[in-house]
């Protein structure tokens, strides 16, 4: 029912002003308290159907009055109800009277009176509006809006068993798999086809995005799946899905799989100055209108990617970025950020749990969601920003502000130390911050032209603690960090956090969401680890794909000599320096060397500059452009000689592809381990606490895994011949040799 009304009943301008609206408890307490008022015989969520030729419609009507006569939907509230858009209560009333047209036809009644209920769920109060229908005139309106929809829905019928056909007989757009990628293949059909979960460790050059993609299309129709959902860490991530399904394409004509590739609002936006409704943006003015025919010419050429969503939405004068969010319904593949399944108001995981969706998730270089999952579900309030606010705030804000304020005061005072981690979140802190939350709720929806940047911000921040605040537990830190004077005195400023250390707790449910999940990535070891970490359902499978190179393509070093530990690493400049220069002059070309941190790098380099000028260095800096980054890259040629320097861990430890001599050997100074510090030191008190693995889950694996990927740059394809020097006497423990990938050769020392 829902999806009928949206399709054709919505109409108007897109709105995306921030108007404060009902929390799902509040809505569902406001549901309760209209019909709590009503009389005893007052029936509630009364599930109805009905059927118009192929078009079968399903939902849940909120209340029946049968003395009244009088079916009724309830909308909660915020704010003033007259200042709310008119194509909201156009959509509203098409949704009551499509309820009560299904109640005609189950009760026989003539006619019915239907009721939209407003119910504030600040005052409380109840704004009633009731019109009375005919049977027939209720049945007109209904099947008005079924026959919009059917060509529609004749079109997406038609589609899906024209998809399902074709791909039934896909073929593989290569005459043979790469060594390794059968397997790989294989094994994603098959959790597809039972269901199951998998993380799977494959070497570059094995073809994985295609090798993922084409099984899980190849399963689409014996699967009875929905959508692939493609979601990377990085841009260049996304371009090599789409890549992967215009190869298929190309080699399949007349393939329909209609690909979506999903971009932020900051990226989709073409009119980053104005606001986002029809009163400011000229794109926003009249979406609704427009968006049928939009997204009619979008779905027909089947490659939706960025620049073609561009164009049409142009050609169509609708928003980009809300073009493809529509889009998304009606794509059979999806191509975006991690965020858009996994984080706390995800697009996609959205659609998936409220249209039921079978889906199939492809996570690419799975080793980057640990850090990025803590992200999602991390938040900060920093109490300098909040003071900088408090100072601005409209005076009606003030009260509950400046409780807040003595709140966080009182937790200030009774820290003495720079950082602190407490067991539970000071209940009166989480009391007074709810308050503020509601009463700027209210100010909000009162004044819904307000637009103080500082509130708003803090506001948003405040909602993220909140909610994180909700589900607190083992699975995250909250701890309290204060500024430090120059004279090493505390400032009453400090920043209050919730910081995941383990994601499990709210990835869990999306990976239980989707019928099938792939993680892969060159760095998936010890699967242990990334199972505790992620929270990977029970029957989830480690695979690990042979590598399709060969020992014989690489060698690897190890300079036992070298420390590179922080006490130590001073004197580790200058044997470093030589050993470079020394596989430098061996061999002349080019090499990458990976150092802990910038401060280590900008030493390591000035040295080796004043003793070998002849070599040529050049080297990452602290703050690079996406064009600096490019060139960066692009300056590693088939001609070119010299030594980059780089930041293990940063752009250039992954994502990059230097085949042939544009790269033959890499240098890590360093175990990539994270840095020593207060936070890390308390994460891995927590992991001990957890899986009694503390400094392996906080330190080691996550710093093998930075360098297996960097020193993974060497070796791209079959044809490649390079050199890998590690340098640090620990690469020869036996605990640091297990985690190296087992196609590599034994270290030569």
């Amino acid at each position: 029912m829902r999806t009928l009304c949206e399709l054709t009943a919505k109409t108007g301008s897109l709105d995306q002003r921030f108007t404060p609206s009902p929390t799902a408890i509040e809505g569902m307490l406001g549901h309760l308290a209209v019909a709590y008022r009503r009389e005893h015989y007052y029936q509630t969520e009364i599930t109805l159907t009905g059927e118009y030729q192929n078009i079968f419609v399903r939902g849940r009507a909120d209340g029946y009055d049968p003395e009244l006569n009088q079916l009724e939907e309830v909308k909660t509230y915020k704010g003033h109800l007259d200042r709310m858009p008119e194509n909201h209560r156009l959509l509203h009333w098409a949704q009551a009277k499509v309820y009560a047209h299904l109640m005609c036809m189950e009760k026989e009644l003539p006619s019915i009176n239907v009721a939209l209920v407003y119910y504030n769920v600040t005052s409380k109060e109840e704004t009633l509006l009731v019109e009375e229908y005919s049977a027939d005139t209720l049945q007109a309106f209904f099947e008005s809006l079924c026959g919009k929809l059917l060509v529609w829905a004749e079109q997406e019928l038609a589609h899906r068993a024209s998809r399902n056909s074709e791909l039934s007989s896909l073929n593989f757009p290569y005459p043979e798999f790469r060594t390794g990628q059968r397997v790989l293949a294989e094994s994603v059909y098959k959790s597809a086809m039972k269901q199951r979960h998998q993380l799977i460790q494959a070497t570059t050059g094995i073809g994985k995005t295609l090798g993922t993609i084409f099984p899980l299309l190849k399963a689409m129709p014996e699967a009875k799946l929905d959508k692939v959902f493609f979601l990377t860490a990085k841009s260049s991530g996304r371009e090599l899905g789409l890549n992967a399904v215009r190869t298929i394409q190309k080699t399949n004509p007349g393939l329909p799989i209609r690909t979506l590739e999903l971009t932020s609002r900051e990226k989709s936006c073409e009119h980053p100055d104005k606001s986002c409704h029809g009163e400011s943006c000229p794109l926003a003015n009249g979406f609704y209108d427009r968006l049928p025919k939009a997204r009619n010419e979008a779905l027909k050429l089947n490659m939706m990617d960025k620049s073609t969503i561009r164009k049409i939405a142009l050609k169509h004068q609708v928003c980009p970025y809300y073009l493809s969010q529509d889009l998304a319904n009606w794509s059979d593949v999806v191509v975006g950020d991690y965020n858009y399944y996994f984080d706390l108001h995800a697009l996609l995981y959205a659609g998936t749990v409220l249209n039921e969706w079978k889906v199939s998730v492809l996570v690419d270089e799975a080793h980057n969601m640990i850090e990025r999952s803590r992200k999602m579900y991390s938040a900060e309030l920093n109490y300098g920003a909040f003071n900088e606010m408090l100072a601005q705030a409209p005076k009606s804000l003030k009260g509950v502000l400046e409780k807040l304020n003595i709140s966080w005061i009182v937790l200030n005072r009774s820290q003495t130390v720079r950082y602190e981690v407490y067991a539970y979140i000071p209940e009166e802190f989480e009391d007074a911050l709810q308050r503020v939350i509601s009463k700027i709720t209210d100010y909000l929806a009162e004044y819904p032209t307000f637009n103080d940047a500082n509130v708003l911000n803090f506001y948003f921040d405040a909602l993220q603690f909140s909610t994180l605040a909700e589900s607190f537990g083992d699975h995250s830190l909250f701890d309290i960090t204060k500024t430090e004077t120059s004279v090493g005195l505390f400032q009453q400023d400090a920043t209050l956090c919730i910081r995941n250390v383990i994601p499990a707790k709210h990835l869990t449910p999306r990976f239980q969401a989707a019928n099938s999940n792939t993680l892969f990535s060159a760095t998936l070891s010890p699967s242990s680890f990334f199972n505790d970490m992620l929270g990977m359902p029970e029957n989830t499978s480690f695979v690990d794909v042979e590598s399709p190179f060969d020992a014989r393509q690489l060698k690897v070093k190890v300079a036992r000599h070298i420390s590179t530990r922080f006490k130590e690493r001073h004197s580790s400049h200058e044997p470093i320096v030589h050993l470079v220069a020394k596989q430098f002059m061996e061999r002349p070309g080019n090499y990458i060397l990976f150092l802990s941190s910038f401060d280590y790098l900008n030493d390591v380099q000035s040295l080796f500059n004043s003793i070998y000028p002849h070599i040529p260095t050049r080297s990452q800096l602290r703050v690079m452009s996406e064009m600096d980054k490019q060139q960066f890259v692009n300056d590693f040629t088939l001609t070119s000689e010299g030594i980059a320097f780089a930041v293990l861990g940063g752009s250039f430890g992954e994502a990059i592809d230097l085949t042939g001599d544009r790269l033959i050997g890499a240098f890590i100074a360093t175990l990539g381990l994270p840095q020593l510090n207060d936070v890390n030191e308390q994460m891995r008190l927590r992991m001990e606490k957890i899986f009694g693995l503390g400094y392996e889950y906080t330190y080691l694996y996550p710093g093998l895994q930075k360098v297996v990927q960097a020193a993974g740059r060497v070796i791209r394809t079959t044809n490649d011949i390079g050199v890998i020097h590690l340098m640090d006497d620990r690469y020869n423990q036996s605990k640091i040799k297990k985690l190296l990938p087992k196609w590599w050769p034994s270290p030569d020392r």
